[in-house]
């Protein structure tokens, strides 16, 4: 008897089991609301501009006579065609893409350069150091702008000397002024992250290295820089979304130098052209160059990923 109402028993888990229905609404409503608050911002601040910036660069503004109270009407591919007819908006571009190609490199190197000097075993101070290789990231890019315009000026900089017989701020110079800016801010940021992966890495792979013969050079050669790779393609990235955004420092520069126009950078140009005002035409400067900065990024990113893989 006492075999059958064992097997007349049923399990533990299938009196549990009318309650997994309840469970996973509950689930679900959990991820809701921490979900939500994201989804709100994402689309109220993201997704609801570039529509609407779209939308903008696809109207253009019409006169019923000439002084005629101007009306928005539809206008297609008009603007677009206006912005690829623009030769100063592509030569704006042209001149980032080469800030970019010097600048970022050298600013990722000098950031990985850092960050494997953080994590040496032979540095002092590491506390101080990393505080100051990252204050200047602390320094919004007007503010730095505006000081690195100082010590450009020939007038105003505490190093005349040096200023008065180079001019940064001439138009042959002005551009790497701009980029000795932007590597002083960001070093630090991307100094980091390459940083962070670095305390990622298991200690015992280097104890293992060590055991084999390997030296600190060879280590950070052999070992670390290869497994930080994705940290600094990651920075990559988001240094060549950086670089066809520059606005701020030229912005603040056109104060000392008459080197920098109006449309010296994409986004200057965009800036100066909603300024006129022309919004539907600084639309679809806009939905441009963030077409060709998703471009860009996305074939960087494929080709690095790839040559990693190999």
């Amino acid at each position: 008897m006492a075999t059958v109402d064992q097997a007349q028993t049923p399990p533990r888990a299938a009196e549990k089991s009318p309650r997994t229905p309840h469970t996973g609404r509950s689930t679900r409503r959990a991820v809701t609301v921490f979900v939500a608050p994201f989804a709100v911002l994402f689309l109220l601040f993201y997704a609801a501009p570039i529509i609407y910036a779209m939308i903008q660069s696809l109207l253009m503004v019409e006169r019923q006579g000439t002084f005629g109270a101007p009306q928005q009407v539809f206008g297609g591919f008009t603007q677009y065609a206006l912005v690829f007819q623009d030769e100063a908006f592509w030569a704006s571009v042209g001149r980032v893409l080469l800030f970019g190609v010097v600048q970022v490199p050298v600013m990722l190197g000098m950031a990985l350069l850092f960050a494997l000097l953080l994590d040496s075993p032979l540095l002092k101070g590491k506390r101080f150091f990393r505080l100051a290789f990252f204050a200047p990231y602390a320094v919004p890019g007007v503010i730095a702008a505006i000081m690195w315009g100082f010590l450009y000026s020939p007038s105003l900089s505490p190093f005349g000397a040096v200023t008065s017989e180079i001019n940064f701020l001439d138009g042959s110079l002005v551009l790497w002024a701009i980029a000795n800016i932007v590597t002083w801010v960001y070093v630090g940021y991307n100094m980091l992250i390459i940083y962070a992966s670095l305390l990622a890495i298991p200690t015992e792979i280097y104890e293992a290295a060590r055991l084999d013969g390997a030296s600190n050079t060879q280590i950070a050669w052999r070992i670390k820089i290869p497994l930080v790779t994705p940290a600094i393609i990651l920075t990559a990235v988001f240094s060549i979304i950086g670089t066809l955004q520059l606005l701020a420092e030229p912005q603040t520069l056109r104060s000392f130098s008459s080197a920098i126009s109006s449309t010296y950078t994409p986004n200057l140009a965009v800036y100066t052209t909603a300024s006129i005002p022309n919004y539907n035409l600084a639309a679809a400067f806009s939905v441009v160059l963030a077409l060709a900065t998703f471009i860009l990024s996305f074939v960087f990113l494929k080709a690095t990923q790839r040559k990693v893989s190999q």
